[in-house]
């Protein structure tokens, strides 16, 4: 699918230069995911890696843990007056036996989660595995290059500028998949969907690196795939924090450089050095502007 990026003629202003010239634009569409023809949510996402987004965010509701739970994911032939093809509909039809989801009513923007489920009591009734379970640990220095290069297989983000990303390496830092979209809780549904289809859920052993904050909803989803350490290349919420801490996942925020905060599993961060106790608000020394 070639339509990740959209042209747009724009006037660049520098100083007291003006020009037309020809912009690059991350694309953003709806994408309508119905379950058995039942229509299940929208969200807004950069289209690509479709299927993988449908499957994901069925594994985030913990609908879903293992590629046989799905029969099929197919685009929605007619989805136009004229029927023709939008490729903005999925239908995702699960497996003799497999338990449709609760009904919600879901609606999903670009740049927030899904609404509505804030609460540890809903994450910990549904997570099929725990993530302070896995025994994996990680050496300092493998963290602090994650930004870079996770930043050097953002391909579309080059062309644009504005696109979220996440990946997921090994507690190596070798890459196992990039994904990007408009939505950074949709590019880490894409992970998930990959990761179920690809056969390897539960993702134990694995660092899920993220280009924005960690919000609730991607703590929430690195625990609904098994993964045992998240990082982030700034800021988590306080209740991100709480969960992460209620789970057991390794929680990094404001990673940039050789410097990070650890906010919880610090165990898994190779072995134990000097802290230095530091004065005042322990982030920031971690921020940076913008």
């Amino acid at each position: 699918m070639s339509r990740v990026a959209v042209k747009k003629r724009i006037l660049r202003v520098q100083d007291a230069s003006r020009m037309r010239k020809i912009d690059s634009l991350a694309a953003e569409e709806p994408l309508e995911i119905r379950l058995d023809g039942t229509p299940l949510t929208v969200t807004m996402r950069t289209p690509g890696d479709d299927f993988d987004l449908a499957a994901g965010f069925l594994v985030s509701e913990g609908a879903v843990a293992a590629a046989e739970e799905i029969s099929t994911i197919r685009y929605c032939a007619g989805a136009t007056v004229d029927g023709g093809n939008t490729y903005n509909v999925l239908d995702v039809r699960l497996a003799p036996g497999v338990p449709a989801p609760e009904p919600r009513n879901f609606y999903t923007t670009s740049s927030c989660g899904v609404c509505g489920k804030a609460s540890l009591e809903a994450v910990r009734t549904v997570a099929r595995w725990r993530s302070g379970d896995d025994p994996v640990e990680l050496a300092q220095s493998t963290v602090a290059a994650l930004p870079d290069r996770l930043r050097a297989a953002q391909r579309v983000f080059d062309r644009t500028g504005g696109l979220h990303a996440a990946g997921l390496f090994t507690a190596d830092g070798e890459p196992l998949c990039v994904r990007e979209d408009v939505g950074r809780h949709n590019a880490v549904d894409k992970l998930l969907g990959w990761a179920l289809r690809a056969g390897r859920l539960p993702l134990r052993g694995t660092v899920l690196m993220v280009s924005g904050r960690a919000s609730f909803e991607l703590v929430q989803k690195a625990v609904m795939g098994g993964v045992p350490v998240l990082a982030a290349v700034s800021a988590p919420s306080s209740l991100a924090v709480d969960l992460a801490e209620e789970q057991g996942l390794t929680l990094i925020g404001f990673l940039r450089g050789n410097s990070m905060n650890v906010y919880t599993g610090e165990r898994r961060l190779g072995a134990r050095e000097d802290v230095t106790p530091g004065s005042g608000n322990g982030s920031a020394g971690a921020r940076s502007p913008g």
